[in-house]
């Protein structure tokens, strides 16, 4: 967060320095609020670049067998804009590489689900996933024991996360 203040900043001095570059080749015609209108165009035009790729930076950033399942994108009135092209808020990815399956449960396994959000830390959260009669359910002790006890949520079985899981186990 810091990182990306500082490289606004830069990227508004950026733009001023060449205005006035252009303000010197032209000796002085360009009119006087043409440097602070850039900086202020060139941070906002980086700032609202930055909110609209984080989704795709965050993506490309995930390791090899984490595939994004889910994405959330987010349309707020003081952006307009965001209403003809939502931007992308949070992702939650799936680790299919790592999910390992219950001798006891044919067709139930456990994977980690890895919720990323903008402005937040990421978190791993436990899941248990059932192929037959698709559903996910939290990881408690006593499921993990005997998933029938598991609070099982039902998912539509074209559901990312189902398929990334069920259609290829590892």
């Amino acid at each position: 967060m810091f990182l990306e203040l500082i490289a606004t900043f830069v990227a508004g001095l950026g733009a001023a320095g060449v205005v006035l570059l252009i303000n010197l080749v032209t000796k002085g015609r360009l009119p006087r609020w043409a440097i602070p209108a850039a900086a202020g165009a060139a941070m906002l035009a980086f700032t609202i670049g930055m909110e609209y790729s984080w989704g795709a930076r965050t993506a490309a950033s995930l390791p090899e067998g984490v595939a994004v399942v889910e994405t959330v994108e987010a349309r707020s009135w003081w952006q307009p804009w965001s209403y003809i092209w939502p931007r992308t808020t949070r992702l939650m990815a799936v680790d299919a590489a790592t999910a390992r399956s219950n001798e006891a449960a044919p067709g139930t396994w456990l994977v980690d689900l890895y919720l990323f959000a903008r402005w937040q830390p990421p978190q791993r959260v436990a899941q248990l996933v059932r192929c037959e009669a698709p559903a996910r359910a939290v990881v408690t002790e006593a499921g993990l024991a005997d998933p029938a006890t598991a609070a099982w949520s039902a998912m539509d079985p074209d559901d990312p996360l189902i398929r990334s899981i069920c259609d290829e186990p590892s």
